[in-house]
């Protein structure tokens, strides 16, 4: 996987999948599909803040590229808009639906999906700042 957003959708799409399919032999799967769907939009909510205010503070310090950064604000918000709608998509979808709906969720198993949710916790800040913090 190259890490572009379609690629990480379709991961957490294949995850979701594999969590809905399993909830039969095992309860606690419903909490975590759950959890996994806030968790992602809360990131992509934080990730938005961080970045336009990383932007406003570009904006007082330099003031010349005023234009690109409008236009970049509205790159970011877009990009965080198609995935809240990707998440809000989801989450209406009731599992009946949902098992209608799958991609490739045939050859998702138990080892796969612990390879996806590794790769996608490696996504997240503190995963990306450990080696620092080891270092220091």
């Amino acid at each position: 996987v190259s890490g572009g957003e379609d690629q990480i959708q379709q991961l957490q799409k294949a995850l979701l999948d594999y969590l809905d399919e399993n909830t039969e032999t095992d309860a606690s799967l419903v909490f975590s599909r759950k959890f996994y769907i806030a968790q992602w939009f809360r990131d992509t909510t934080m990730e938005t803040e961080k970045a336009i205010k990383s932007q406003k503070d570009e904006d007082s310090s330099e003031g010349t590229h005023h234009a690109k950064d409008v236009e970049t604000t509205g790159q970011i918000m877009h990009r965080a808009e198609s995935r809240k709608t990707f998440l809000r998509s989801i989450i209406k979808t009731a599992p009946s639906q949902f098992s209608t709906l799958k991609m490739n969720s045939d050859t998702v198993d138990y080892e796969d999906a612990c390879l996806i949710v590794r790769y996608l916790a490696s996504m997240r800040p503190f995963a990306q700042s450990f080696d620092i913090y080891l270092t220091q």
